[in-house]
């Protein structure tokens, strides 16, 4: 199973996410790359069993008709309006997908050599669900931001293995360095589709005057 929540749209050595593993999962959330405008989301599979496992245990574990159950499932029915709002947004999802990659290249342009940002191999086109840099003083960062009216988020503060529920979890030996030291400094920066030049060259600017002067 794969878990392509954050990557509908992107692909790798020309593979599209959603046909890289038995399965993918990925979500149509609104903040998603491809999002409704409310809860949603779709697993991918081209086998033939598992489509049909996945269909049953979405709708109550549902066999040969409505009333019949073979599975113990749930309700996890995409709403008809969600499903309606999405079509409509895939028609523009490919011209969103190049806007954002044409975003994504004017932050580097700007930024890159002064403020850590995000990397992508050339087999890589992300679908920039975030564009999330590092900085060691991103309180700093973001209130300064904030204050220039310049949204930004800090996404999963907590790392997986510091949750409750995953705590008593094993770990590697030498420890989740990685995940850590992310959580604390990781923060995301305005990125969609209807960024106009002008707002990424202030956002690059602001950033730019604030991570000099901490």
């Amino acid at each position: 199973m794969v878990d392509g929540a954050q990557s509908f749209g992107a692909t790798s050595l020309g593979r599209r996410v959603g046909s890289m593993g038995d399965a993918t999962t990925t979500s149509f959330f609104p903040a998603k790359p491809l999002g409704c405008y409310g809860d949603g989301g779709a697993v991918f599979t081209q086998n033939d069993e598992d489509a049909a496992l996945i269909r049953s245990i979405s709708l109550h574990g549902k066999g040969s008709h409505k009333y019949e159950n073979v599975n113990v499932g749930m309700n996890s029915r995409l709403d008809t309006i969600q499903a309606a709002i999405l079509i409509e947004k895939l028609k523009i999802f490919p011209q969103e997908l190049m806007a954002k990659e044409g975003i994504a290249r004017q932050y580097r342009d700007l930024l890159e050599g002064n403020i850590k940002i995000p990397f992508c191999r050339a087999s890589v086109n992300s679908a920039w669900a975030l564009y999330t840099i590092q900085t060691p003083k991103r309180e700093l960062v973001q209130a300064s931001l904030r204050s220039a009216g310049i949204p930004s988020n800090v996404y999963y503060q907590i790392p997986l293995s510091q949750q409750l529920a995953y705590r008593h979890y094993p770990m590697v030996s030498t420890g989740l360095g990685n995940s850590n030291m992310l959580s604390e400094c990781a923060l995301s920066i305005p990125m969609h589709a209807y960024l106009k030049n002008a707002d990424v060259q202030e956002i690059a600017i602001k950033l730019l005057e604030v991570t000099a002067l901490v």
